[in-house]
């Protein structure tokens, strides 16, 4: 499965930006796909699901880069939520 968003948002850990932030890098691109591990190289059988994010994003002078991650599933869907409630708050705008 594969999917495209033109928006992104921190995940918890990271610290959150206030209205005083100033943002320096722009979301060019949000895609992610479903993956399923189904062994390593210590473990013969994992069976483990994930969702891996790519992103695309341009500096201040434009420059653009790649940058990828791996989140669990319950990552993932606490990611999904924080996106609702976004999405939810920017209709109020």
């Amino acid at each position: 499965m594969v999917g495209t968003l033109n928006r992104a948002m921190e995940e918890s850990s990271e610290p959150q930006l206030d209205a005083k932030s100033k943002v320096t890098n722009q979301l060019i691109d949000f895609q992610w796909k479903l993956g399923m591990a189904v062994s390593s190289d210590s473990c013969r059988s994992l069976k483990y699901p994930y969702v891996a994010v790519m992103l695309k994003v341009a500096d201040h002078s434009g420059q653009v880069k790649n940058k990828s991650f791996e989140m669990t599933i319950p990552q993932f869907q606490n990611f999904y939520r924080q996106f609702k409630e976004i999405a939810a708050i920017i209709e109020t705008v």
